[in-house]
């Protein structure tokens, strides 16, 4: 099966981002949010959501605890500080990334582009 790009290169980064949310709201685990990407349209494996919650342990933006739950073995995930700082600042190039993207609000780029080309300012 051929992956498209769009999916292999730019939602993993959508994917931490989701997972850093949720986790900064409450404490999450494992498949609970598998269920909610699969709610926004994200197709992943356990192989592919369990390295990401640990990768972004590794970074120090998540920590984690075992609960039994039920009799069960449950681990959740919270947000550290050092991830609600990061979630901020991905916040704010969100923002910038929307509205440059689906607002098509790039005048200081072309502004840039066309003092490089010689053409001057915008009016």
């Amino acid at each position: 099966m051929t992956v498209d790009p769009v999916s292999r290169h730019f939602f993993p980064g959508f994917i931490r981002l989701r997972v850093l949310y949720h986790a900064a709201k409450e404490a999450i685990y494992g498949a609970e949010i598998a269920e909610e990407l699969t709610r926004h349209g994200y197709r992943l494996s356990q192989g592919t959501l369990y390295p990401t919650l640990h990768f972004l342990e590794e970074l120090g933006y998540l920590k984690s605890r075992v609960e039994y739950v039920l009799g069960r073995r449950r681990r959740y995930y919270r947000a550290t500080a050092s991830g609600r700082k990061v979630l901020v600042e991905a916040r704010q190039k969100l923002v910038e990334l929307v509205a440059e993207v689906l607002d098509d609000q790039d005048a200081a780029f072309q502004d840039m582009r066309r003092k490089r080309s010689g053409k001057g300012a915008r009016r």
